[in-house]
């Protein structure tokens, strides 16, 4: 594993390094790790499971909710088996043409989950503030058209970055302080111009995470004022009540996500293994509580989920 490269051309494989400065404690990070990776799967599988099984969970918010969980599930499999990987068996090599793949599904995923959190609010502002138009507006078909347009905004807005990095040559190493190709982290090791490259990845950055943020915020705000306007101390609770689950889910998505983005950028004084380990949660912690927040807060999908459960339990005995 040779950490510097003899020709000006991309290697023919990287080295993921895991968590600098904590490689020899990092199999403790894999246990709670693999954890959070069990219930991403198994919980994000059974609330997809049971909204597609289930018809009279065929509504908008609970199929946003059925494209969430999927996205999430493939995000983190993107990335946990490799990570685990390396803090097991110490299988730090990784292809260039993986890399890349594993780069691109990486932020491809997190772009949709993005736009599937903003067709969440369109959801939430229809329902509270249009709530005759409800299902005029969101039907079916235009579940189905949103689920189209996250595929196509996510993969049409990474896709460049690969093809740019593609470009790229590495002449001094191809040693990543990351646990998985994250696409900064990868142009940084180039010995070619990567002004193109940093200037798309930041402009894809705001044409996300600024504007998804942006409309959530404005349509929270509209929410707001309409749920205050009800005479009915009831309907507000109850209306405020619907709104809950996806405002928490945009908290601990989004919060992770501008850290690394700043501190990619602007955080040169933070350690890196702290941005790393960030970054690690980011995967993990959003999918896992997804399904738990949604469970809990929302009443027809903590009923199917106890039937379900209870369901296998008695047929096990």
């Amino acid at each position: 594993m040779s950490s510097s490269l003899n020709q000006t051309t991309w290697p023919a494989v990287f080295i993921l390094i895991g968590i600098p400065g904590l490689e020899d404690v990092q199999i403790w990070f894999s246990i709670p790790m693999f954890i959070m990776y069990v219930l991403v799967v198994s919980g994000n599988t059974i609330i997809s499971f049971i909204i597609l099984s289930e018809e009279s969970l065929h509504k908008p918010m609970c199929l946003l909710l059925c494209a969430l969980s999927i996205a999430d599930v493939l995000l983190a499999t993107t990335t946990t088996p490799k990570i685990l990987s390396i803090f097991w068996f110490h299988s730090t090599e990784i292809g260039y043409r993986d890399c890349l793949a594993q780069l691109f599904f990486v932020h491809a995923f997190s772009i949709m989950e993005s736009t599937i959190l903003l067709a969440m609010a369109f959801d939430r502002y229809i329902a509270i503030c249009n709530p005759l138009r409800y299902t005029s507006i969101l039907t079916n078909t235009t579940i189905a058209n949103i689920g189209i347009v996250a595929i196509i905004r996510g993969s049409v807005l990474t896709a460049p970055t690969c093809f740019l990095i593609w470009r790229l040559s590495y002449c001094r190493t191809n040693i990543i302080s990351h646990t998985y190709c994250e696409h900064m982290a990868v142009v940084k090791l180039s010995c070619s111009d990567t002004t193109i490259n940093r200037v798309y990845g930041l402009t894809v950055a705001l044409l996300v995470i600024p504007v998804d943020i942006l409309c959530i915020t404005v349509s929270y705000c509209a929410i707001c004022r309409t749920v205050f306007k009800l005479s009915s101390t009831e309907a507000r609770h109850k209306a405020l009540g619907t709104c809950g689950p996806h405002i928490c889910v945009i908290l601990i998505s989004y919060i992770p996500t501008l850290f690394s983005f700043f501190t990619h950028r602007f955080g040169q004084n933070i350690p890196l293994h702290i941005h790393i380990i960030i970054a690690n949660l980011y995967l993990l912690v959003t999918p896992m509580c997804n399904p738990i927040i949604y469970g809990a807060r929302t009443t027809e999908i903590r009923e199917r989920i106890s039937l379900f459960v209870c369901g296998k339990l008695l047929k096990s005995f």
